[in-house]
């Protein structure tokens, strides 16, 4: 099976979520259906088949995060440094606007471009990949190329 590369962040909020889902989640909706079903004909009962289908919600992401943590594999990243690879926070500046940002190079399952994670398999993040501060990558968007410079590389 294909290793999923994760940060240790990363890692530990799935972890987190399992335990929620496992010790909070599940029992709520094994309660909510045993009350559904103490209303009597179940063919009609919109309580039983709502907590039925967030049962089977539910039950698909616990398998679903547990699949995703037997397959990580954990990157230490304050161990890293030179160049830009998974785990880098990097400072870019678009070349055309000068507008800066700051991201984080995390796994899939970790991205989330609203709190700056992004995607390793991304266009941005794949062209990144090898650079180092004062190199410029052309990156071809939805909205068209774009350049930016890469400011600078940090592991935390």
């Amino acid at each position: 099976m294909e290793k999923i590369l994760m940060t240790r962040r990363g890692f530990d909020a799935l972890d987190e979520e399992l335990r929620q889902l496992k010790s909070v989640e599940r029992p709520a909706v094994i309660r909510a259906i045993a009350e559904a079903r103490e209303h009597g004909d179940l063919s009609e009962n919109a309580e039983y088949h709502a907590a039925r289908e967030k049962q089977s919600f539910i039950e698909g992401r616990i398998k679903e995060v547990e699949g995703l943590l037997g397959r990580a594999e954990v990157i230490d990243t304050s161990k890293l440094s030179g160049s830009i690879k998974f785990g880098a926070t990097v400072k870019i500046v678009d070349e055309d606007t000068d507008e800066e940002r700051t991201y984080q190079i995390v796994g899939e399952s970790e991205a989330d471009i609203e709190n700056n994670l992004l995607n390793i398999k991304s266009p941005l993040a794949r062209a990144l990949i090898g650079k180092e501060p004062g190199d410029s990558v052309e990156v071809r968007t939805p909205g068209g190329e774009r350049s930016y410079e890469v400011i600078s590389v940090d592991f935390r």
